[in-house]
């Protein structure tokens, strides 16, 4: 796997691909300070979890949505997702114990899409980050269907293609967020042989680092994508879809944080 800067992406890239969206929400977030999973708490009138798809879901590029759950949350999310997706097709999975077991599971339910040729972006997002808007979404997928794959990253160094030791240290010493983006089949292929081998990986791209060459490409990651953690991190992200003049009853929401986004990356 090599690690450079992304060039725009050509739009054919983006027509083309076909994006499949995975949510790991199966985490238990503990720190946050509630019993409750912390992707199942309120913001902004939405659950947190909820956020993320409906951003995701307003491109035309995404199709199969993939939530991955726990047990435990089944009935309290299918209700969030009776009451605020109710126009989007989400299967739903159950996770495993660590975030790749929960990653396999999901990439085996779209493998039969993905080996037929229908899905040929896959897109893995934490719950946790509410406010990834549309944009990023839209840069990891057309990244990774030009290049292979793609990871947001803030505070990004000069960087040219790097050996195995030094994307490992990438990873390390910048903040590298979620949403972030591989095409379907070798990332399905990576995943296969790490069930094989038992191998657990740390993230997405550490799977896809051991077993392909597939060259991932870094994209502009943006400070309001933040990771809910902390008890406060929730009123910081509605003081940020505040600021964004948000309107949950519009079916604009989603373009209008986007919007937002680009007015922010455009003033930097």
């Amino acid at each position: 796997m090599t690690v450079t800067p992304a060039a725009a992406p050509g739009a054919d890239g983006v027509e083309a691909s076909r994006a499949a969206l995975v949510v790991l929400a199966a985490g238990e977030g503990s720190r946050v300070g509630h019993d409750t999973n912390k992707v199942l708490l309120p913001l902004a009138g939405r659950r947190v979890f909820t956020w993320s798809i409906r951003w995701a879901h307003s491109l035309p590029q995404v199709g199969q949505v993939v939530l991955v759950i726990r047990e435990s949350d089944r009935e309290l999310v299918g209700r969030a997702l009776e009451r605020e997706l109710p126009d989007v097709d989400v299967t739903v999975v159950v996770g495993g114990r660590t975030r790749h077991e929960s990653e396999w599971s999901a990439l085996q339910t779209l493998a039969p899409e993905i080996e037929s040729g229908g899905t040929e972006v896959v897109v893995i997002h934490d719950a946790a980050r509410p406010l990834a808007g549309a944009q990023v979404f839209l840069d990891v997928i057309s990244a990774a269907a030009v290049y292979g794959g793609a990871l947001p990253v803030r505070d990004q160094p000069a960087l040219t293609t790097l050996d195995h030791a030094r994307q490992s240290e990438l990873r390390r010493t910048v903040a590298v967020q979620t949403p972030q983006a591989f095409r379907a089949r070798p990332l399905l292929e990576a995943y296969s042989r790490a069930s094989a081998d038992a191998f657990v990986g740390t993230d997405t791209a550490s799977c896809v680092e051991r077993y392909t060459d597939v060259a991932v490409r870094c994209v502009a990651g943006d400070a309001g994508n933040i990771k809910i953690t902390f008890p406060e991190d929730l009123f910081l992200a509605e003081r940020l879809l505040a600021k964004a003049d948000w309107d949950l009853s519009a079916e604009t929401v989603a373009h209008r944080w986007s919007a937002h986004e680009g007015r922010r990356r455009r003033s930097r």
